[in-house]
């Protein structure tokens, strides 16, 4: 049951990343839209002006239909089988859940009553009068559909009414499902609103201390990839606290941040606590941890790990992408981990919340995060200085901890592994070469076979495999075809292999197509 419940959330913050790896994008021309309009450096009311708002609104579209899109995400990614009728048909059910909220307000609520608490009911994708229901409500309507879908996909109805069978009753029976969550939303709603808003007061009033939660309970959860279902609440939800700006109340740190960056507001601290620390953990304190681990590594292995490193090390500073770096040292040591890293962490995110830094994001905190909404609003608006000065002193602790905890208790990181097969085992160039298999036959039978597979997904940084049993897993041919790091878990394995996994799945999926050809081609050739 553990292990079930465990998969289904994992699954379903891989199914996040579909709508929010849009998002760089949507926050690109937002940002630059926003901050371009607001800055007075170009005239109002020409070409380049209204060119810029278009660009400006366009990004704000992204981030208006969040829930929807998270409701097709969650649909589209729990579904077993037929995945774009799940979508589809969770698109019908979102828009019927809002219009049944919306509905019952109107017909059978005090709407004046409600409207006392602030930010509860609101007109949302033309429906008056709804209740903010906001992610939370996208991400419930579309695991309802995944569950609706995955039961009755296959449904056989009497003859008379057969049409309606199948694929095609899915729809049917999400739209009555939406009605009823839609209606049943509106009794509960408002205690799981208010309970959402003490707990954002409880966090604000932890100050400094709940940052550093915050960002050390983030770092902690990245092994697991449940961070993607931890961070949203914050993004989207009064947990991320709450200002009203412009005579509208807003909920959620990245809603907050998207309204004062429209309106060329400081970005407050109070937001920038969820975001600005990480820039530096990223850019300054991870690439310090690499640089001490290139120093303590035996001379003979420098030459094999330095590219290794280096190049983990600019994704980490470029782009915010962690994995390989964290993932190198995650399993040989994970006290370095857990007892430094995460903490590391944690102090980042509390060192920039207390210097009221306001630098955010949207994606990862990169360099180029940091440029688009750090340097280029300006040092009045972000105080992105700080986050630098705080990433220099991260920089040197990381270096320092990592280096004399490495020699003290003689950590086997990248190039200090006792044999030569043990450094190619972090290589991301290096994968086993048996009998000329190609690197997807490695990763395939290092995932115990075509037969020991149930479905294939993959995420920003990793291959997302559950399993027919996990105890076929052969995790040193998975470390050889280039695996940076390996969580197993139960039937569930996560593979580590950084920004390329989406084409390493591609080809994986193309491989394990071309033998299932060749096996129906050879039954056909047999009956022949």
């Amino acid at each position: 049951m553990k292990d079930k419940i465990f998969g289904t959330l994992q699954k379903m913050g891989r199914s996040f990343l579909l709508p929010i790896a849009v998002l760089p994008l949507a926050g690109l021309f937002l940002g630059i839209g926003s901050s371009l309009t607001t800055s007075g450096y170009i005239a109002e009311g020409s070409m380049l002006y209204k060119f810029l708002c278009v660009l400006g609104d366009c990004g704000d579209a992204v981030f208006s239909i969040l829930p929807l899109l998270l409701c097709t995400a969650v649909a589209l990614g729990l579904a077993k089988k037929n995945k774009e009728v799940a979508a589809i048909s969770a698109v019908f059910a979102y828009f019927v859940m809002n219009m049944a909220n919306a509905s019952v307000v109107n017909n059978f609520m005090d709407v004046e009553t409600l409207q006392q608490t602030p930010g509860l009911i609101s007109d949302f994708l033309g429906f008056t009068n709804c209740m903010n229901t906001s992610v939370l409500g996208g991400v419930i309507m579309g695991y309802i559909v995944s569950v609706l879908h995955n039961r009755y996909y296959n449904i056989k109805l009497p003859e008379l009414l057969s049409f309606f069978g199948g694929l095609n009753f899915i729809p049917i029976i999400s739209t009555i499902a939406a009605i009823l969550l839609g209606s049943f939303m509106t009794l509960i709603w408002p205690a799981v609103a208010s309970g959402i808003a003490a707990l954002g007061i409880a966090v604000a009033k932890m100050g400094y201390f709940g940052t550093f939660l915050y960002g050390f309970i983030y770092r902690l959860l990245i092994p697991t990839g449940l961070h993607h279902v931890f961070y949203l609440p914050f993004w989207q939800t009064a947990i991320g606290g709450s200002a009203m700006i412009n005579g509208e109340m807003l909920y959620g740190c990245q809603n907050i941040m998207i309204e004062q960056l429209r309106m060329g507001l400081p970005i407050s601290a109070e937001v920038g606590r969820f975001y600005s620390g990480e820039f530096a953990m990223m850019m300054f304190g991870l690439p310090g941890a690499a640089l001490a681990m290139y120093h303590t590594a035996f001379a003979k292995n420098k030459k094999k790990v330095k590219g290794l490193l280096l190049s983990a090390a600019l994704a980490s500073f470029l782009t915010g992408i962690t994995e390989p770096i964290e993932f190198s040292f995650l399993f040989v040591s994970p006290l370095l981990y857990f007892g430094v890293h995460s903490v590391l962490g944690g102090l980042c995110f509390m060192a920039a919340h207390m210097l009221a830094c306001g630098v955010c994001n949207n994606f990862s905190a990169g360099a180029l995060d940091f440029l688009l909404y750090g340097v280029i609003l300006g040092e009045e608006r972000t105080r992105w200085i700080y986050v630098v000065l705080i990433g220099i002193v991260a920089f040197a602790v990381y270096y320092f901890l990592f280096k004399f905890l490495i020699l003290k208790f003689n950590f086997k990181t990248p190039g200090r592994e006792d044999t030569e097969e043990a450094v190619r085992l972090h290589s991301k160039k290096e994968y086993l070469n048996k009998g000329k298999l190609e690197k997807s036959a490695v990763i395939l039978e290092g995932l115990g076979g075509l037969t020991n597979i149930i479905d294939i997904d993959a995420c920003a940084t990793r291959l997302r495999v559950r399993l027919q049993d996990g105890s076929r897993v052969q995790q040193d041919l998975l470390k050889q075809s280039g695996s940076v790091g390996i969580v197993l878990k139960g039937n569930s394995i996560q593979v580590v292999y950084g920004p390329q996994v989406s084409n390493i799945r591609t080809d994986l999926e193309d491989y394990i197509m071309q033998i299932e050809e060749e096996k129906k081609e050879g039954e056909l050739v047999n009956e022949a």
